[in-house]
């Protein structure tokens, strides 16, 4: 998998900014809900609860969902669904599937569940917000939050005057949208967006972590990139701040990261034509397309193979994420 398609798949990049801002998050996007919340009282995100509830990996579909535990006023605790659509199209039976895992929150640990939806789409006429049937005897109607992130495209001047994280999350978003097979444009916007954090007068780590953001969506060619980066650089050196290493420094991270998913995937392709003979170029395409943890997973597992067959089935298992 090259580059520019591995840092496409965008749900590392939410799942870390919703946990960096999480009640900005909530008062950014679902104000009612966030309102009832005691933000003075500690979140908890509960993700070894959420993989007992989520099926949906196995459908190798982009999603970055986040179950939280907050608690009331009033004093009592709930547990937050939040769920970001990352596909770039609509999905028949989302709702259904958001109602699934509502029900089973409350089946397996008798805990009713908020369940809002963050909808990253380019399809203005796809809403769901509701699953029901209605039968003689038995009737539902489940109904759920939801934001769809195309709507602000006509309230961007809201966005600029925002100090709330998720303002430049969300123009940062548009913007990636927008200048797809168009990097010249999409450069100047990433270039303008990373500016304005500066401007706005940002703590260091708040302006690392919106970077980070900013920099995994709106990918540019590596030309471009290249540019990007010196022009940045003498960006940051004409400010005369106390952190103008900032994108060195991030730069530097995202590097190692990389190299170290280069290393994983090398080893791993060698032990496994040790193990199992030679590789085919789409099993070899397989093997780049999955994240570091699962390469390591994929290391483990490899030393029961015995055959392209055991590969094979593993795979099918653990689609990339």
């Amino acid at each position: 998998m090259t580059e520019e398609i591995e840092r496409a798949d965008n749900d590392s990049p939410w799942k870390e900014i919703l946990e960096a801002y999480f009640p900005q998050a909530m008062h950014f996007f679902f104000p009612e809900t966030a309102k009832l919340i005691n933000w003075e009282r500690p979140h908890e995100f509960l993700d070894k609860e959420f993989q007992q509830i989520s099926r949906d990996a196995e459908q190798g579909r982009r999603y970055a969902d986040k179950l939280v535990k907050v608690w009331l006023f009033q004093g009592q605790e709930i547990w937050l669904l939040i769920h970001v659509e990352i596909q770039a199209k609509s999905e028949d039976n989302f709702a259904q599937r958001m109602f699934s895992y509502n029900l089973r929150i409350f089946d397996k640990f008798g805990k009713p569940a908020i369940s809002l939806a963050i909808l990253c789409d380019a399809d203005l006429n796809w809403r769901p917000n509701q699953y029901n049937y209605n039968y003689p005897n038995t009737r539902l109607n489940f109904e759920f939050g939801t934001v769809k992130l195309l709507d602000y495209q006509n309230r961007w001047q809201e966005l600029e005057k925002s100090d709330n994280p998720f303002a430049t999350v969300v123009m940062a978003h548009l913007k990636t949208q927008q200048t797809n097979k168009k990097p010249g444009e999409r450069k100047s916007w990433k270039f303008s967006l990373i500016r304005r954090l500066y401007e706005q007068g940002l703590q260091e780590k708040d302006i690392r972590n919106l970077y980070r953001f900013i920099d995994w969506v709106m990918i540019l060619p590596k030309a471009l990139e290249a540019e990007f980066w010196q022009e940045f650089k003498q960006f940051e050196q004409e400010r005369t701040m106390s952190y103008v290493t900032t994108g060195e420094r991030i730069g530097y991270e995202r590097g190692e990261q990389e190299g170290r998913q280069k290393q994983a995937q090398e080893l791993v392709q060698r032990l496994l034509k040790k193990r199992v003979g030679e590789l085919s170029p789409e099993v070899q395409e397989r093997i780049k397309s999955l994240s570091l943890e699962q390469l390591e997973a994929l290391g483990e597992a490899l030393l029961d193979f015995t055959g392209l067959e055991d590969l094979r089935s593993w795979l099918s298992a653990n689609p990339a994420e």
